[in-house]
């Protein structure tokens, strides 16, 4: 199913962070190191640098002896706005370990020690961090990467502009383990289990990717991306979906989604209820009044 230009590249951004922690699990590193269902799920995660995301990727660099100095993402408030309040109502200033990709970078600093290989410059695109990381993206996805577009994340990663098309396989290949090599199926498996039993890692509180998959009890991996974009995988029907708002706006992407995960799983009970919060939500004013609402058009979905 298709719906608007599917074909024009987009910066899939952090949604595809899962396919990006592939090699942090193929290779072995994340074994060798201890790493955590918590800590494998943070490197999947956009988190919003409340306290246990903080502690948890300071926890997965302390097992590589380094600290968030280490971390070439930078710093921002955290993304969680009760978290940030607190920081600074207690006069401090936010770490690199605040920022909502700690856990990615934590991830590929873990491959990089493995791998015998220098932590300074990790992100560089020929850094033999982001070589491997650019191959398993390119492989799941069965997009070549050599000609696509490359720009730079916010928190200082490669990013690759792909279709929508090519996003969607490589999360229904995630999901699924199907058309994938045996130890990346078995290490994609890992990271959904993993997000699965830690998924406030992967956002953290009121945030949709992990009230979906506290709710839908592993029958969908859920993860967003920056301007508009969101993932899934559906392991059950080996399918995987892709969203990308032209706005750029995370309100209608959630609800694209939502309405998405609605028509594909058909949930009851609270699942159905938490999806439903999300297809139609209301606007208020700064006065409390009721003056519109995000909702998805009837038959949109067919």
């Amino acid at each position: 199913m298709a719906i608007g230009d599917v074909e024009r590249p987009v910066f899939a951004r952090s949604s595809i962070k899962a396919l990006q922690a592939l090699p942090l699990v193929e290779s072995g590193a994340a074994d060798h190191y201890g790493f955590s269902d918590a800590e494998l799920a943070l490197a999947c995660g956009s988190h919003g640098g409340e306290p246990e995301h903080v502690e948890t990727a300071a926890g997965a660099l302390a097992r590589l002896g380094l600290d968030g100095e280490a971390l070439e993402c930078g710093a921002h408030w955290p993304l969680n706005g009760t978290a940030s309040r607190a920081l600074a109502a207690a006069g401090q200033a936010p770490s690199r370990l605040h920022n909502c990709c700690s856990g990615k970078h934590a991830g590929f600093l873990c491959l990089a020690c493995a791998r015998g290989e220098e932590t300074a410059g990790y992100l560089g695109l020929e850094h033999p961090v982001q070589v491997e990381v650019r191959a398993a993206i390119a492989e799941t996805t069965d997009h070549d990467l050599s000609t696509a577009p490359i720009g730079m994340d916010g928190c200082g990663a490669p990013t690759y502009a792909l279709p929508l098309g090519a996003i969607a396989l490589g999360f229904a290949r995630f999901g699924s383990g199907s058309g994938l090599p045996s130890a990346r199926a078995e290490a994609a498996q890992r990271l959904m289990r993993a997000a699965w039993s830690a998924p406030t890692m992967i956002s953290g509180a009121r945030r949709f990717d992990t009230e979906a998959m506290q709710s839908l009890a592993g029958s969908a991996f859920v993860k967003s991306g920056a301007e508009g974009v969101y993932v899934a995988a559906l392991p059950e029907f080996g399918l995987g979906v892709a969203v990308k708002i032209d706005d750029g706006a995370e309100r209608a992407a959630e609800a694209a989604m939502a309405a998405t995960l609605v028509r594909l799983l058909t949930p009851d009970g609270a699942a159905a209820d938490t999806l439903a919060a999300r297809t139609r939500r209301p606007l208020y004013s700064a006065a409390g009044d009721e003056v519109g609402e995000v909702r998805i058009v009837d038959g949109a979905l067919g």
